[in-house]
């Protein structure tokens, strides 16, 4: 099977191009300046004869418009491509409870992206995971002020990277299935126990404290708001063992 793999240098990419590689897939890894999601310039190229797409690009701005335009234009860019392609499966990766948190510039640029593939007509499969253990550091460092960590009385549920590459990889070489399914971590935790453990791990010493006003990256949640409803697919790695693997 042929595979194009965008965003093959990003943290999932990276990961997902050698688990399709060993499992013997013929993989194109397709990026800047070669292939410009943004020009369109080298699509046609990369997908010449691919069987399946997979969509792991990110914007390099998370400033509301930049995202949002980011997201509006690749994805325009790459559907067209892919039906010009005769692509037959269209991989994303998104996240889970995009759809639930309007206030979030980043999250509303991700719902974009997936309306814009559904109405592509292309057969596809949006992979919607939780936020990666790789990203509890950036998430406690964003929280802290001063010596406290202020966290929002809320509930997450990380995934360990590799475990999306693994449910990206498996989904890109099965049968699209014209709709999204979720992936979470085996762990639902507060924000306050995240905060906790990271500092744990790093040997810091602040105070953690629940406030109101407190929220993920501008946007208010609360327990359901990051983390997977029923019939969602649940990793295997816990938090706390992968903290301790990555000290």
């Amino acid at each position: 099977m042929r595979i194009a793999v965008f965003g093959a240098t990003g943290l999932i990419g990276a990961k997902v191009v050698p688990l399709l590689a060993e499992a013997g897939h013929d993989v194109v890894r397709a990026a800047r300046p070669q292939a410009d999601v943004l020009t369109g310039a080298g699509l046609a190229e990369a997908l010449a004869g691919a069987d399946v797409l997979i969509d792991l690009t990110n914007s390099p701005s998370f400033a509301d418009d930049a995202v949002l335009a980011f997201f509006r234009t690749s994805t325009t860019n790459l559907t067209r491509a892919a039906a010009g392609a005769g692509v037959g499966h269209y991989v994303a990766l998104s996240i889970v409870g995009a759809d639930d948190l309007p206030a979030s510039g980043y999250m509303r640029a991700k719902i974009a992206q997936e309306k814009l593939i559904r109405e592509s007509g292309l057969p596809y499969t949006v992979v919607r995971a939780t936020q990666f253990d790789e990203f509890a550091g950036a998430i406690t460092d964003s929280l802290t002020v001063g010596d406290e960590v202020r966290v929002p009385d809320g509930l997450i549920q990380p995934i360990a990277a590799d475990e999306v590459a693994m449910a990206v990889a498996r989904v890109a070489t099965a049968s699209a299935r014209n709709g999204h399914i979720d992936i979470g971590g085996p762990d639902r935790i507060s924000f306050a126990d995240l905060a906790a453990a990271v500092m744990g791990a790093r040997g810091e010493h602040r105070r953690v404290v629940i406030t109101p006003d407190a929220t993920y990256f501008g946007t208010p949640v609360d327990d359901h708001s990051l983390v997977t409803g029923a019939g969602a697919a649940i990793a295997l790695t816990h938090f706390a063992d992968w903290l301790a693997a990555h000290r």
